[in-house]
Formats: structure tokens, sequence, C-alpha cells
């Protein structure tokens, strides 16, 4: 084979990098430049820097090495994410990159398609091979340092005079579509791998930091007094325009319909993925403080109600896990048929995670009890397994998780279906609740982790960086379920319901959960919690 330097090689890579990995980084630009008049150049111009910089990068890291193994590794690596941005309109930022980390293999599977291979095949395989089998003639250790300071140079010259000859066009790229730079590849993701190493590195607490010291429930009646008993359902993409209650025009809520909820048609996300807004909407900080370094390194409003003394907790599991809220309590994961009773041939449902409460309620019967159960919901692109097939009431439906492929209607038919199961999941909720309203104090409440989107402006799924992300993947779903007895004597529901529509988000949860249980502690805001204005002193 013809003998070639490392840094033709990358070079080389750059060019198909650019003309082969950024079809979504292209699209995007066209969107916000249309090819016209002197857009013509400027796009020309973009496509040239393009090729310059990663040429640049590639070779401030190359080496005999290193240069081989990073440009394999970067091809494979590319495919993929390729791949994710052209099917699904995706960004891979650090908080995808933890979502990505944090998806187990089950939920990976659903992602899997023959045109994923075909990307892996011609854009990571494919390339990767020719750099291996490439004959890269190196100089000696002199003679390639100042090879090296001539490319690095060079290309940093080229860099410059692109961006200088094109000043006006490229002060206001920089500064007025910064989200532009998500979509380019791979420069983005390496760099949101750097960040989230980074973050990760420096977020791994040296002690828990614990908060609410002074919490306590005061007992002051009886030791007879009711007990309350409080499940915490913890959706999964449920966006709140597809709830009847909501106004959808298809209806998608007809048993919840039918029970006197209290429905937040108002409610936001703390985060557009399960990795950032589960912890989050647990967490003391709202979504303005709150990063992953706090996240882990400070107790939450699980804790708290536990370290009360007053209250067991529960959380059982069918998606991924708890993002790290329910380290310190009980767990059960209800992903296998091992705990989950209730499975078929293509995974274990919702539902099943209500079997065997009965004997954990009996068992801690002297306390408050807390039961979250998190769904898997809506989880996507799926969504037509996420449902037993009885509950496939709208069609036609996307059978496939290539939702480009399908029709707007079979990709809305399928997520509505979903939407439709977990209608009959909470309904099922509440009715095993309301036996227990004779003897304990009871209420459910239920929170979407995010929402999802579903092809509008090419956007699938999830996890779009929030100050860009779609209302889709924001607006949430959410309501409240009191029984009658106690509980609900100690509100004003006429009044709550008159409020309901206000906006809330998911940093009201930490405050209204503690007033669930009437906690008192100094970090309760009461102009927090939800249910505040309507108590009944």
């Amino acid at each position: 084979m013809k003998e070639i330097s490392q840094y033709r090689v990358i070079f080389y890579s750059a060019i198909i990098f650019t003309l082969f990995y950024n079809f979504s980084f292209f699209k995007a630009v066209l969107g916000v430049y249309p090819p016209s008049g002197m857009n013509i150049i400027y796009l020309f111009s973009i496509f040239a820097l393009l090729i310059v910089f990663i040429t640049f990068f590639f070779t401030l890291f190359s080496s005999k090495y290193t240069t081989k193994p990073l440009l394999i590794v970067t091809f494979v690596v590319s495919s993929f994410v390729a791949y994710f941005m052209d099917a699904y309109s995706i960004v891979i930022d650090t908080e995808m990159i933890r979502n990505t980390l944090q998806t187990n293999l089950n939920e990976s599977t659903d992602l899997f398609s023959i045109k994923l291979v075909v990307y892996v095949l011609l854009l990571g395989v494919l390339p990767s091979f020719l750099v291996y089998k490439s004959n890269i003639v190196y100089k000696p250790l002199k003679g390639e340092i100042l090879s090296k300071l001539k490319s690095l140079i060079l290309t940093l010259v080229l860099v410059l005079v692109i961006i200088f000859s094109f000043s006006k066009f490229y002060t206001s790229f920089f500064r007025e579509h910064k989200p532009l730079r998500y979509h380019v590849n791979p420069i983005y993701w390496i760099y949101s791998i750097g960040k989230y190493i980074s973050n990760s590195l420096d977020s791994t607490p040296t002690t828990l930091k614990k908060i609410g010291l002074d919490a306590k429930i005061d007992f002051t009646k009886e030791d007879d007094e009711v007990k309350e008993l409080i499940i915490m359902v913890v959706g999964e993409a449920a966006r709140a325009d597809r709830f009847s209650l909501n106004g959808y025009e298809k209806e998608t809520n007809p048993l919840l319909k039918k029970e006197d909820i209290i429905n937040f048609s108002n409610m936001y996300s703390c985060g557009t993925s399960t990795a950032v807004s589960v912890p989050c909407m647990f967490s003391f900080y709202s979504r303005d403080n709150y990063n992953y370094k706090k996240g882990v390194s400070t107790e939450n409003v699980i804790d708290v109600l536990k370290n009360t003394g007053k209250v067991d907790i529960l959380w059982r599991d069918n998606n991924s896990d708890s993002k790290g809220v329910a380290l310190r309590v009980d767990f059960e994961d209800f992903k296998t048929p091992e705990n989950n009773t209730i499975c078929d041939d293509v995974e274990c449902r919702d539902e099943g995670m209500l079997i065997g409460l009965d004997k954990y309620i009996k068992e801690h019967s002297d306390k408050d009890i807390l039961i979250v159960l998190h769904q898997m919901g809506n989880h996507g692109p799926a969504y037509y397994k996420r449902y037993p097939k009885e509950f496939e009431k709208f069609t036609p439906v996307c059978k496939t998780n290539e939702l480009e492929k399908c029709t707007k209607e079979e990709v809305n038919n399928a997520y509505d279906n979903a939407i439709l199961y977990t209608d009959y999941f909470l309904s099922k909720v509440i009715n095993f609740l309301k036996p227990y309203s004779k003897k304990y104090e009871t209420a459910m409440m239920y929170i979407s982790d995010h929402g999802e989107s579903l092809g509008e402006n090419g956007l699938y799924l999830h996890g779009i960086p929030y100050f860009i992300a779609p209302n889709s993947q924001k607006h949430v779903a959410s309501f409240l379920w009191l029984a009658e007895g106690e509980m609900r004597e100690d509100y004003d529901i006429e009044k709550l319901k008159s409020y309901s529509n206000r906006k809330f988000s998911q940093d009201n949860l930490f405050h209204t959960l503690l007033g669930l249980f009437e906690v008192e502690t100094k970090i309760y805001d009461k102009k927090m919690d939800i249910l505040n204005d309507a108590k009944i002193d």
C-alpha cells in the first residue's frame, strides 16, 4: 500500500467527517441561511472552516501512537452520533451523554434498527478499516515535530483567514445562532464528553450534605392517629397536551376523567431527560440552581422525609432506575419477571408495580408511608411496545423505532395508545388506594419527568438543551388525587381547583411533599407548596 503521512490521513478524514457526518448540522444551517445570494458563499466558507478546524483538532493530538486509534474511535462513535442526529434530530450534549450512560440494555434495544447498522458499517467500520490499513510513514522525531508545527500553524491561519474574511457573518453566526454548534460532528460530542468527564470528576462528594436536620412530624394526637399513605407516580415522557384532561381531542383519559382529581394543566419539567428531571424534581434546588454535582452531593426530599423517623419509603422502578434519588431508602426493581408478575412477550408492565403493595403497607402500618412508582410510561421511540395489545385504540400505528419511516398519524397514534395505558394504570393506582382511605389519609400525585417531541419541526424523542427545547419536551402532565376522609378535609378543594391552572414546575414538588406529610422544617417554603393556599387551618 502506498505510503502516506499522518497529516494527509487527518486531512482526508476531516473531509469525510464534514461531507458525510454533518447532514444535521448543514440542515440546521440551511434553516437559518437559505442558499441564495451571499449565503451561498457563506455556506461554502462554513464547509471549508469545518474541514480546516477538524484537521487542526486532530493534528493537535496526533502522534505515531495516537493518530490511528483516535481516528478509528472517532469514526465509530461519530457514526452512531450521525444516525441519532439524522434520525431523531437530537443533539449530544453533556446531559444526553449522562442519560445515555444511565440507559439500560432493554432500553437500548428499542433504538436498534437496520438503518443504524448501515450507518455504523458505512460511516464507522469502513473508514476505520481504511485508516487501520493505511501505510502511514513517520519522520524522525525532529522532523515530525516540525511537520506538526507547520500543519498546526497552517490550519490555524486558515481558520483565522476564513473567519476574518467574513467577520460580520461569523460575528452574527456565533452570537445569534449558538445552538447550531450542537450539531457539529464530531467536534461537539467530543467537547461534551470532555465536559462530562470534568464535571463527573469534580462531582464525587466526599460527604453527603444533609438538609432539613430539624425536620419533624409533630403527632399531637393519640397514638392511634390516622397515618398518611401517599403514592407518588413519576411518569415517563408524557406530554401535557396529549392528556384529554388538558383538552386533547382524542379521548386518552377515559378513566381519569371519572375521578375527582385536581389537574395541573400548566406543569413544567426541570429538564428534558430522565437523568436530569428525576433527581432535580426531588431536589431542594430549583431548576435554575440545580446541577448534577449539587444533586448527587445533597440529600433530597425522600431523605428529609425518612430522617423524620415517621415516614417509611418504598421506591419501585419499572424504568431505568431512580437516578440516585432512592439510594438511601427501600428500592425494588420491577423491570424483570422476578419481581413483576405482569409481564408479556414485550416487557413488564407498569401495573405490575402494584402487586404486593398490600403486604408492604401492612408491615409498615405504624408509620406514614410514601410509595414512589417510576413508570416505563411513554418511553420512546418504540411507543408501540409500551402498552398491551388491547389498548391499541388509535390506529394505524407506527410499529418501528425508526419514527421517520412512519407517518405523523402513525407516530401520534402509537404515542397516544401509550398515554391511554398510562390512564388505565393511574386509574388503577387510585382504585388501589380507595379502600385504604378509611384507615389512612390517602393521596396520589402524578408528574411526568419530561415531555416528548413527535416529529414537530423534524424533532423526535427528548433531551434537547432546555433553553432551546420545544414546549412539547418541557410541558408535562400532572395531577393530584385526594381520597375522601381526613386528607381531603384538610384542603378547600374548590379553591385548589380554582388555581390549578397556574404555571407550576417540578421545583414545587419538594415543598408540596413536605406539606402533604405535614413536615415542620426551616427548609420548607410554603410559597412553593402547591397546596398551601388551599389548606384549611
